[in-house]
C-alpha cells in the first residue's frame, strides 16, 4: 500500500509538471515557425486563448491575433511593426502564456489580479510583420527566386540581412499609417531595407489588415512594441487628452524603468500609434525595449532584463483602461 501511494505521489507530481510546462522558449531566435506552433499549444492548454488569424501578409503568412478574457472592453498589444524586431514577438509570446496560466488558476500574477480580463481582454499581435522577421532572420529561400533578387537589391546588396526592417515588398510599416505620411521624408524614394514610406499611406496589406481590425475591436488603449532604445512614446497631437495620455505613459515609465519621450516641437507623424491617437482620441504608446544595439536585432542576453522590466504591462494597462470613461 505505501509503495502504491508513493507511485501515485509521483504520477501527480509529475503531472503538475507537464500542466506547467513551459510553452515559450525564449533562449533562441524566435521565428514565425516558432510562434505558429507555440500558438497552437498555448490554444490547447489555455482555454481562455482565443485565436484568430486576422489577415495574410503579401507573402501570404498568417497575420494573428490571440485574444485573453471575457472582458467587453479591449487593449491591443502589438510586436514586431519591424523584422528585426523580433524580439518584441517573444516578449509578447511569453506575456500570453504567463497570463494565461495565471488567468486559467484564478491567480494573481505577481502583485496584479488577473480578474481584470473579466472586465477587460487583451488582444495581443505578437507578430505584424512575418515577412520581414523571415528576411531578418535569412529565410530567404522562403520567397520565390525573383524576389530574392529584388531583396538583394533593397539591401543595398549586403549578403547579411540582419538590419533588415521593412515588410517583404521593401516598405517600413511604421510609416505607413494616415497620420502626418504627407510630411515624412520622401528618401529612399524606391522599396529599401527600412524607411519607404511607400507610395501611398495604407499601401502594405499589414497595415490595411491591423487597421480593419483595430476598428472591429475598438480598443481603450493600443501599445506597439518595438526595439530599441528603452524609451516610452505616447505623444502626437493628443489635444485635450494630453495629461491623461501623459499620466497613462508615465506610469508604464515607472514601471519598466524607460526614458518617458518628450514631444518634439515637430513631431513627425506615419506610424502606428500617431494613427491611433489622432483617429480615436484615445492612450497609445510606442514602447522600446533594449539598449541601443544599432540597425540589428537585440541580443538574446538582454531579454530577461526586458521581460522583468515589461511583464506586468498588460495588466496596469487593462486596469487604465477599465477606469478610463467609455469611447473617449
Amino acid at each position: 500500500m505505501k509503495k502504491l501511494i508513493c507511485i501515485l505521489l509521483f504520477l501527480s507530481i509529475l503531472i503538475d509538471d507537464i500542466a506547467a510546462a513551459r510553452i515559450v522558449y525564449t533562449n533562441q531566435t524566435y521565428s514565425y515557425e516558432n510562434m505558429e506552433k507555440d500558438i497552437v499549444k498555448i490554444q490547447k492548454q489555455y482555454s481562455s486563448a482565443k485565436v484568430k488569424k486576422i489577415g495574410k501578409t503579401h507573402f501570404g503568412r498568417t497575420i494573428y491575433a490571440i485574444k485573453l478574457g471575457s472582458g467587453k472592453r479591449n487593449i491591443v498589444l502589438i510586436g514586431a511593426h519591424h523584422g528585426r524586431e523580433w524580439m518584441t514577438s517573444m516578449l509578447l509570446m511569453k506575456k500570453l502564456e504567463e497570463y494565461a496560466k495565471a488567468y486559467q488558476n484564478q491567480a494573481d500574477y505577481g502583485r496584479f489580479s488577473t480578474a481584470i480580463l473579466d472586465d477587460v481582454s487583451i488582444w495581443f499581435i505578437p507578430m505584424l510583420n512575418p515577412d520581414g522577421v523571415a528576411i531578418q532572420q535569412n529565410a530567404l529561400h522562403q520567397f520565390p527566386n525573383n524576389h530574392q533578387k529584388q531583396l538583394f537589391l533593397m539591401n543595398e546588396e549586403m549578403k547579411s540581412f540582419e538590419r533588415w526592417k521593412a515588410n517583404g515588398m521593401g516598405v517600413d510599416l511604421n510609416r505607413q499609417y494616415p497620420a502626418g505620411w504627407k510630411e515624412l521624408k520622401k528618401q529612399p524614394n524606391s522599396p529599401h531595407y527600412q524607411f519607404y514610406k511607400g507610395k501611398k499611406p495604407l499601401e502594405a496589406k499589414e497595415v490595411q489588415v491591423l487597421t480593419k481590425f483595430i476598428r472591429k475591436i475598438n480598443p481603450e488603449i493600443a501599445v506597439a512594441y518595438h526595439s530599441a532604445g528603452r524609451e516610452v512614446f505616447w505623444n502626437y497631437h493628443n489635444g485635450k487628452h494630453h495629461y491623461r495620455d501623459k499620466r497613462i505613459a508615465k506610469k508604464i515609465s515607472k514601471l519598466t524603468g524607460y526614458k518617458l519621450g518628450k514631444p518634439p516641437k515637430h513631431a513627425t507623424g506615419g506610424g502606428f500609434t500617431d494613427w491611433f491617437i489622432t483617429k480615436y482620441h484615445r492612450p497609445a504608446m510606442t514602447i522600446e525595449i533594449s539598449p541601443l544595439v544599432g540597425e540589428t536585432s537585440p541580443p538574446m542576453s538582454i531579454f530577461e532584463t526586458e521581460w522583468e522590466r515589461n511583464k506586468y504591462v498588460g495588466l496596469i494597462l487593462a486596469k487604465e483602461a477599465k477606469n478610463l470613461k467609455k469611447g473617449k
